[in-house]
């Protein structure tokens, strides 16, 4: 992340003996393979590498299965958590015989998001600034078969370790939704998340803080300095290589999956939107009657708030996610936004309130989606408000978890099972088509995956808590 050009690859390459070379599947999880050093010549950044499509998840057929892969120089670093030396490349996917660009390279839809957003002479970019949850875990078991199901992960700052006799018990365990913010030794995770940050920062990613988040199971936090959609993207998926890694040298296990705890707070990614005109921020108006949004921020969420459900397929992609998104826990379902309130979906951060810092954070969003396509649907909904000015119904300041049943049903509300969010983005996909950025295509592939590989599997299954209910039926 901190080298520009071939040469400076090449130079850099000459402190390892192997060459990383990385690309990220249709569903967002990195995909890699390595060669020695003296493979990565300058013919490689123009003639690339070949592998099979056909055995990457949303890719090709077998009998087209032929792609090429071609190293972003602008991406190399060395990696961080790795026991040997080795140069780590980020890479383009393009198609034989011509060399075009890869429709479903999740990379390509971001950089042609960036590029439909100048094309519309709206802004010149779009900064982007995730806040990823996750857990790290001390124990995790999973298993299932025709005749068994169960999972059990555990921490030293679970709850429900207060009661057991260890040899010793220390206390200090952190109550059901009471961990944000503690101090060592409560927060056992200081140290593990500052050698994160140390690790992310050889990798060049730039980090603001870090903390411990709500749930009491090793609930942790670490935000990213904001940057343009396609870099952040790829600072995502740095991130998560980073993180599991550095807790594997802890002996622990990450996890970004969105709910692995019953009641306790999941993992969420909320994340922070700004357009800007070179160095003006289009979503200021010192004169505003309203956070000192501007119409351009308004009508931006109004078409983040008119998509939402379909964006959420994408943003919130498993059916996991949808066990977040449900009310009480901080994870917000109402479609309305407002300024400082965190249980409306999108909210105006109350900082200082300069040109610079005001912007919009959409808080649905969690870390089981592909960076790629989480943040360039998020701008491509953005942008079709700003085209069409669709005007947001009114601000909500209230905390909406008070509601009444009767109040909160004058509201829309996120989907609550991922087939609904699928069926929102089948019936609601034009203004991803926009520019070409996302396609058909690519929109009715992932969707056929995730009917047959992640809801139908889950559909057919018993699950252990049917047997609470139902065994003695």
């Amino acid at each position: 992340m901190r080298t520009a050009s071939i040469v400076d690859v090449l130079e850099l390459a000459s402190s390892v003996d192997m060459v990383d070379m990385r690309f990220t599947d249709l569903l967002g999880t990195w995909q890699h393979f390595t060669m020695p050093v003296d493979q990565l010549t300058e013919a490689v950044f123009s003639d690339g590498i070949s592998f099979d499509g056909s055995s990457i998840r949303g890719f090709q057929e077998i009998e087209e299965s032929d792609l090429i892969l071609l190293p972003d120089p602008t991406t190399a670093f060395v990696d961080p958590v790795g026991d040997d030396p080795l140069l780590i490349l980020l890479c383009n996917i393009h198609s034989p015989p011509g060399m075009e660009r890869y429709s479903r390279d999740p990379r390509y839809v971001a950089q042609k998001a960036e590029a439909y957003l100048r094309e519309t002479g709206i802004a010149t970019e779009a900064d982007i600034g995730p806040e990823l949850e996750f857990f790290l875990f001390s124990d995790v078991q999973y298993e299932e078969g025709t005749n068994t199901a169960y999972y059990r992960v555990d921490s030293a700052e679970g709850w429900w370790q207060s009661g057991l006799d260890l040899q010793p018990n220390l206390g200090r365990q952190i109550q059901p939704k009471s961990g944000y913010f503690p101090v060592p030794p409560a927060d056992r995770s200081q140290a593990v998340r500052t050698a994160i940050i140390r690790a992310l920062g050889e990798a060049g990613v730039q980090v603001e803080r870090h903390h411990h988040e709500v749930a009491t199971a090793g609930q942790q936090e670490i935000d990213i300095h904001y940057d343009s959609l396609r870099r952040m993207a790829d600072k995502v998926m740095i991130y998560k290589y980073v993180v599991k890694g550095v807790a594997n040298q802890h002996d622990l296990a990450a996890t970004f999956m969105p709910k692995p705890l019953f009641g306790d707070n999941g993992n969420g990614m909320h994340v922070h939107q700004s357009l800007w005109q070179d160095d003006v921020n289009l979503m200021y108006d010192g004169d505003s009657e309203y956070a000192f949004l501007s119409d351009v921020g308004r009508w931006y969420i109004g078409g983040l708030l008119a998509h939402a459900p379909a964006v959420l397929a994408l943003a919130a992609p498993t059916t996991n996610s949808y066990k977040r998104l449900v009310p009480g826990f901080e994870a917000p379902t109402t479609l309305v936004y407002s300024q400082r309130n965190r249980s409306a979906i999108i909210r105006i951060p109350m900082v200082a309130r300069r040109p610079e810092t005001t912007h919009i954070e959409f808080r649905a969003p969690d870390p089981s989606s592909n960076p790629y396509l989480c943040f360039s649907a998020l701008l491509m909904a953005g942008l079709d408000g700003v085209q069409n000015q669709i005007e947001p119904e009114e601000p909500l300041d209230t905390n909406i978890f008070h509601l009444s049943d009767e109040e909160a049903s004058k509201y829309r509300h996120t989907p609550v099972t991922l087939d609904e969010a699928l069926k929102a983005l089948e019936a609601d996909h034009d203004f991803l088509l926009q520019g070409d950025v996302f396609t058909k295509d690519l929109l009715d592939t992932f969707v056929a995956y995730k009917r047959a590989n992640e809801i139908e599997p889950l559909r057919v299954r018993p699950h252990p808590h049917e047997f609470i209910q139902y065994f003695d039926v």
